[in-house]
């Protein structure tokens, strides 16, 4: 096994990354190594990374990446159930497993949470991100055995690094029951969460989805990946009540998903709770990667824009124009 490998740093908040070469991290006795293969750059991380924002980084230097997918190379000695070779998805969340909440079974409300090589809820959550301080913008990265995700072969490494929004749209459909029979509405359709839940509320059955967006461009693609199903407005030609209540026959949509991003303006989606109809819901895996290797989530929609480690600072550039949640950015650590 090699000594050190390459990774890409925080070192100063608002800095561009550094490529630095770092000792390849020891494993715990529940841990395993991943060869990452993959790893998603997203919309928000240029803002994380800055800084500015309430979000507590790891300690820097800080080898950062999340959402990543590769290949495990190495298990610690208490680890069961997983192969040297498995093709995994390394969920990101860390939570402390000890507070009320995670002995509830709630995890995902944990005190103490952190995502992995990305940042920090509160001040507590500084033992998680010192427990595993390795990102995915790295060749190898440790990660606890119970947060994989396995792979199917047809789910290609790129495409399971976007799992993590991909996760987040497919939790809140499930939450508002999404399914056969359901007409459901997207505020912020052609962004990397609506376009996941576009993706998914095609997968789950809904009879028609209505999707709201300013880049015309974007929605003219995402009304074509089902041009029955999918209708879709461009901010600003309609108001958006009146234009889904005549999509409705008046009566409203069963679910509203606001996938608008964090400096968006709350005047649309009060626009829209107008236009949900009575006993209506408005929500803010591994089930989804089986969906997805039976071919009932398609991922082939995705357009990959993939960078090597040493271009990850140009993927970080790219991810600033937002082009769209059809774009697919992600950085390839073994180029």
């Amino acid at each position: 096994m090699i000594a050190d490998m390459r990774a890409a740093r925080l070192r100063k908040p608002g800095e561009p990354l550094a490529v630095d070469r770092v000792a390849v991290p020891e494993l715990g006795p529940r841990d395993v190594l991943v060869a990452v293969k993959a790893c998603g750059v997203i919309p928000n991380m240029n803002a994380i990374f800055s800084g500015v924002l309430w979000n507590r980084l790891p300690p820097l230097p800080a080898i950062v990446g999340l959402d990543a997918a590769g290949v495990v190379t190495k298990i610690g000695r208490a680890v069961t159930g997983v192969a040297v070779g498995g093709r995994v998805y390394v969920n990101p969340w860390l939570n402390c497993g000890t507070c009320v909440y995670c002995r509830a079974g709630t995890p995902l409300q944990c005190s103490a949470a952190a995502f992995q090589g990305y940042f920090g809820f509160t001040d507590q959550s500084a033992p998680q991100l010192r427990a595993y301080p390795y990102g995915g913008f790295a060749e190898y990265m440790p990660a606890a055995a119970e947060r994989l995700v396995t792979l199917p072969d047809t789910v290609s490494f790129d495409q399971a690094a976007r799992f993590g929004y991909l996760g987040t749209s497919f939790a809140a459909l499930r939450r508002g029951g999404v399914g056969a029979g359901t007409w459901i509405a997207i505020n912020g359709v052609t962004g990397t969460l609506g376009v996941g839940a576009t993706l998914h509320a095609l997968t789950m059955g809904a009879t028609k989805i209505l999707g709201i967006g300013r880049n015309r461009e974007v929605l003219a693609a995402i009304k074509a990946l089902a041009p029955r199903r999918i209708d879709t407005l461009t901010l600003g030609d309609t108001p958006v009540a009146d234009w889904l209540l005549s999509r409705t026959d008046g009566i409203g949509v069963d679910v509203l998903i606001d996938c608008s991003g964090r400096g968006a303006s709350a005047s649309v989606t009060a626009a829209a709770l107008r236009a949900l109809k009575r006993g209506g819901i408005a929500v803010e895996g591994q089930l989804m990667a089986d969906l997805a290797g039976v071919g009932a989530l398609d991922l082939s929609v995705l357009q990959t824009h993939a960078y090597p480690l040493d271009g990850v600072n140009d993927a970080l550039a790219e991810v600033k124009t937002r082009p769209g949640g059809l774009v697919n950015i992600v950085v390839n650590p073994d180029r």
